[in-house]
């Protein structure tokens, strides 16, 4: 396989790779964390001048026509500087269930907004009782004259707090777990009937939860086709797969290189505590973790590239088990070598640590991409 960039991957890479140095340090970082908001205008709509925000859609729906490998380009990277604007929830997962299941008409009325910095959108799937089980959906829209009533509730809906649009998976058919009767609605969030309880996550992004009591739609509401939506949703959920774990491998190489780095000056018995073998053995550990992360995200990028197939869900659960083994050892790693202050607020460590137990619970964890991989293996 031939994992080298083309000439504009190169530069989208290095752009967003500048962008983290000179704009998105650690301390810039937190300040927008813990701003009303939980994240900055001013980048958002930097990365929408810059293309970014469009550069995952077709040129026919305003995009660059860019797939998995810009994905997890910009993704890497944004691992990198803990990024906290809402590029997944907005671009990734609301935006691909638009341009996945939406027809030519709604993909008009919403992907421009989306490309151009000026709406944020949520994908509201999740349910308490799911357990990552993207068809076992409680929610309900029933025909109610020439649109829907939906009825239900959705868990940790990632921008909620932001979103200006929401795609919302509900029941017109079928039994609780079934994949058929699944459909997929896009709605304003400030619809009468939905409410929002919104809340900062551990890893200072912003999430909510969501309920919608007899919220009225009309039909150009539905995406696609009534009782048809799950297909878009698992595909949208493993491009977000995709990227949160190239967001994994990020915050694995800054870690890594960090704790080196520290290894090289920190002193316990009048020498540096790098020139320890058993340390050295255990950053060796950490590389070699990051470096087969790394190999599994190009793999299941280019699958990805090559069509949204089994052959591609099954590289994107592997590389989610990967580094969800791989980013609990870098990052209770790279604590223990920092000795104490590796959890203090002061330093990234822990910031990094805490987005990468996050990222190993998103779309399913470890166990829950192990037992997939085996069915679709089967």
């Amino acid at each position: 396989m031939d994992f080298s960039f083309n000439q504009e991957q190169t530069l989208l890479n290095e752009s967003v790779s500048r962008f983290i140095q000179n704009d998105y340090g650690f301390d810039a970082r937190q300040k927008i964390a813990h701003s009303d908001a939980g994240q900055s205008a001013e980048h958002w709509q930097n990365f929408a001048d810059l293309g970014w925000l469009g550069m995952l859609f077709s040129e026919d729906d305003g995009g660059y026509g860019g797939g998995a490998m810009e994905s997890i380009i910009l993704q890497e990277q944004f691992g990198q500087g803990l990024v906290i604007e809402p590029f997944l929830a907005t671009v990734i997962l609301a935006g691909g269930a638009i341009k996945y299941a939406g027809s030519a008409a709604q993909k008009e009325q919403y992907l421009p907004s989306i490309i151009d910095g000026s709406k944020q959108a949520a994908l509201a799937f999740a349910e308490p009782q799911a357990r990552f089980n993207l068809a076992d959906v409680t929610t309900t829209a029933m025909p109610d004259g020439d649109g829907y009533v939906i009825n239900g509730y959705k868990a940790v809906v990632l921008n909620g707090p932001s979103a200006d649009v929401l795609v919302v998976s509900a029941r017109t058919g079928g039994e609780q777990r079934d994949t058929d009767g699944i459909s997929l609605f896009v709605l304003s969030a400030d619809t009468a009937g939905v409410s929002r309880r919104d809340y900062p996550t551990v890893d200072a992004f912003r999430a909510s939860e969501v309920t919608l009591e007899n919220v009225r739609v009309g039909a150009e509401a539905l995406l696609g086709e009534a009782g048809q939506g799950f297909a878009a949703l698992q595909h949208a959920v493993d491009d977000g797969t995709l990227a949160v774990s190239a967001e994994a491998v990020g915050c694995m190489e800054r870690l890594y290189k960090d704790t080196v780095e520290y290894c090289k000056t920190r002193e316990q018995f009048g020498q540096a505590i790098g020139k320890f073998q058993v340390l050295q053995h255990r950053m060796v550990d950490m590389f070699m973790e990051h470096e087969q992360s790394k190999s599994m995200m190009f793999m299941a990028a280019m699958r990805m590239d090559e069509g949204y197939n089994e052959a591609a869900q099954k590289a994107v659960s592997a590389f989610k088990v990967q580094v969800g083994k791989s980013g609990k050892f870098v990052g209770q790693s790279a604590v223990q070598l920092h000795g104490g202050m590796g959890m203090t607020e002061e330093l990234n460590v822990g910031h990094y640590f805490k987005r990468l137990t996050i990222i190993n619970t998103l779309f399913g964890d470890t166990d829950f991409h192990l037992q997939r991989f085996g069915q679709l293996n089967g």
